[in-house]
């Protein structure tokens, strides 16, 4: 058995590299602008965009061990690569932020996945506002540069009770069409404006339950953007989370942009980019 689920990782992981070398690429060495200055003011990125954010989840029952659930998230998105050029200090007005709503499917103790939804993501030139209660805690304040409807597919595991297994890994897949990315921002390595084709992205988060949620957090994520009306909002008891029905997750992890693969491909992209997620989490946890 332990042979057949290494075998079955291994094959996870080729198809991985075989679709990051066929039609899904990954985008190496693109460049992004944090004020959407254009391209030669802006910071090559030899990968990906750092994450960090927090997410409501509301889950509904639909039978004895599966459940249906809605997702409102709100992240921030300092640097890329990890490189220590925050983008607030090295580029004026250049705090990015986005905001996250999706919906999906999923089995107590085993796995879910997103059905649909979007990632809208924003320029605001008043720095300092991610976190306070300026908009929806200030990550849908400015202006809108790129938007994106979430792809059927992705996800993670969950523990008996919905939440997601402590550290587990959550992939997201989306795509942008002609226009959806705003002048200025996202280019290729040439110099040509994303924002001239459609382009997928692909995010892999490691999610973690937050077992006391700040009020601040509670009010501008759960309360407002989500629309909850249930402990914690308008003047009810005190927020706590309910295992199985309402929870908060914190994440942090690496946004990608890729090629649009051919449309016979793309399913077999997505698989391969989860399969190569599951095989990064099995080593982290035997690290």
């Amino acid at each position: 058995m332990k042979l057949l689920k290494k075998l079955t990782c291994a094959a996870a992981l080729a198809l991985s590299f075989n679709a990051a070398h066929a039609g899904g690429v990954v985008l190496n060495d693109w460049v992004f602008n944090p004020n959407g200055g254009g391209f030669e003011s802006g910071q090559s990125v030899n990968e990906y965009l750092d994450v960090n954010g927090n997410a409501f989840i509301q889950l509904t029952p639909t039978g004895k061990n599966s459940f249906s659930f809605v997702e409102h998230a709100v992240f921030n998105i300092t640097q890329a690569d990890g490189n220590g050029a925050l983008f607030p200090l090295n580029y004026a007005g250049g705090n990015i932020s986005a905001v996250f709503e999706a919906m999906g499917t999923g089995n107590f103790s085993g796995a879910f996945k997103f059905t649909g939804g979007t990632i809208r993501m924003y320029q605001n030139p008043t720095n300092g506002q991610y976190g306070t209660t300026a908009g929806v805690y200030g990550a849908n304040l400015g202006n809108l540069i790129a938007s994106f409807d979430v792809l059927a597919g992705g996800g993670g595991l969950v523990d008996a009770s919905g939440s997601p297994v402590k550290n587990g890994q959550v992939s997201v897949l989306a795509s942008a069409s002609v226009g959806s990315l705003a002048e200025g921002y996202f280019f290729r390595e040439n110099g040509k404006d994303l924002s001239k084709e459609a382009i997928l992205s692909f995010a892999f988060t490691n999610a973690n339950t937050v077992g006391s949620p700040t009020s601040r957090l509670v009010d501008e994520v759960a309360c407002e953007f989500a629309g909850f009306k249930g402990p914690g909002c308008a003047g009810k008891s005190p927020y706590k989370n309910k295992p199985g029905q309402y929870f908060f997750v914190s994440n942090n992890g690496q946004f990608k942009l890729a090629e649009v693969p051919e449309p016979g491909s793309l399913a077999l992209f997505g698989i391969a980019m989860l399969g190569a997620g599951m095989v990064a989490r099995k080593r982290a946890n035997k690290a």
